[in-house]
């Protein structure tokens, strides 16, 4: 009975670390690269990113179209006349990179879709001093959404946000939490911050 149950707890702890080896993982996946967002204007979008949020840019390329084939939707899943006008990148201080697109396309739609859409989004940038952030933003004519919101409850308190909106409608977010979050406190895995990415 007693090398039963040993053989059974053996059995387990084994079955229990092979689920464990093999969670799900891209393999040699290292973290995000980069957030492509299709703008509606790239002089605009490029002008904004970094004369106002302080991006640099680094690289601009395109087009890109097939005249002929499915190149673009097999490739992309977008319409197969679909016409890529410019891609550029920047670089978000010690943050992912952005991909700004310029498309046209035959079945091209305006989404302007707001954060409580499926398919919506934003992207958040971490400043040191929300603030002196909200400011800046008003004195640039940026539109921001109320706050700057301490969250002062719950595995988030410490944070505290403000959201604002680029020109042509896409939703971002700007975030500090100087003295770290709540939720921290005995966390097996922390978030990472651009405040120390070396983390």
């Amino acid at each position: 009975m007693r090398n039963a149950i040993r053989n059974a707890t053996l059995a387990t702890a084994v079955l229990a670390s092979i689920g464990t080896a093999s969670a799900g993982s891209i393999p040699g996946m290292r973290g995000h690269d980069h957030t492509g967002v299709t703008v509606p204007d790239m002089k605009q979008a490029v002008d904004f990113f970094t004369e106002v949020v302080g991006c640099k840019k680094a690289m601009s390329f395109g087009p890109f179209a097939d005249d002929k084939g499915t190149f673009m939707q097999d490739l992309l899943g977008v319409d197969p006349k679909a016409v890529i006008e410019e891609i550029t990148l920047v670089r978000c201080g010690h943050g992912s990179n952005i991909e700004l697109f310029k498309y046209t396309a035959p079945d091209q739609r305006d989404l302007q879709a707001r954060n409580s859409d499926i398919g919506g989004f934003h992207i958040a940038f971490y400043v040191d001093d929300i603030a002196a952030a909200k400011a800046y933003l008003d004195e640039k004519g940026v539109k921001t959404r109320m706050g700057p919101l301490p969250v002062t409850e719950g595995p988030a308190a410490g944070q505290t946000i403000l959201y604002f909106q680029a020109p042509w409608g896409l939703q971002l977010e700007a975030i500090s939490y100087p003295s770290g979050m709540a939720y921290e406190k005995g966390a097996e895995t922390v978030l990472w911050s651009p405040k120390t990415p070396e983390k």
